[in-house]
């Protein structure tokens, strides 16, 4: 007696042009393979939160923005992109206010007390103290000698660090906000890019962001050929 052979048991997985495997799961079923995550998607995801933590302290605005267009991508959520930017404006801007109140005689000191905006934040905050305190991150150009002209006078630590939570996470939805719907009109007008192109086009958006607010505030606060 001769058993017959099913040749339809074993279909093996072809490939497409992609090299993606297909699964044949009956006639007319083509079931694709999940695409894989990208490397940019992979580091982003791993060491995303502490990269904006860092940049957002050191830097600002820009990587404030641009950690905005991460979030629109999906890669990291927003609220823990907010949370990351707010904590690192808000741990520097804490660090920046203990210089000038306890290392006023330093080297670094002096030399950034010696710029022009340094005695431009402390008539403004001589003005109007509190609302100073809260707003001056939003003035390109008084983020970093602002805390420590301030650390200077004598407004008492504890009210800085409440102003400075508040401003600080104030701050970061603002501007992971401005860099999130950036990203929205990035989609509109490119359509869904590739993650490294995504970056590039956030990075340069935003640097023309920064540069047009530095140019205001120059023009704003600073005479002429300074």
């Amino acid at each position: 007696m001769v058993v017959g052979i099913d040749r339809r048991a074993r279909v093996p997985a072809r490939r497409n042009r992609c090299g993606e495997g297909i699964r044949r799961r009956g006639p007319g079923h083509d079931v694709r393979a999940a695409p894989r995550t990208g490397p940019i998607e992979t580091l982003i995801a791993e060491y995303g939160l502490p990269a904006i933590f860092l940049g957002a302290g050191l830097e600002g605005e820009t990587v404030a923005i641009l950690a905005g267009v991460i979030a629109h991508a999906g890669t990291l959520g927003f609220w823990p992109v907010v949370v990351a930017v707010a904590l690192g404006s808000f741990v520097a801007d804490q660090i920046w206010f203990a210089c000038g109140r306890y290392f006023r005689g330093s080297r670094l000191v002096r030399r950034i007390s010696a710029r022009p905006f340094f005695a431009k934040a402390l008539q403004a905050f001589e003005r109007r103290p509190v609302l100073f305190t809260f707003g001056f991150r939003f003035v390109y150009g008084f983020r970093t000698v602002s805390p420590i002209a301030i650390g200077t006078t004598q407004l008492s630590t504890a009210r800085f660090v409440i102003i400075n939570a508040a401003a600080a996470a104030t701050w970061a939805l603002v501007f992971v906000s401005a860099g999130y719907w950036f990203g929205n009109a990035i989609e509109s007008v490119f359509g869904t890019l590739r993650s490294n192109h995504r970056l590039l086009v956030g990075a340069a958006g935003a640097l023309l962001l920064v540069g047009a607010l530095a140019f205001w505030t120059r023009r704003k606060w600073l005479p002429d050929g300074l």
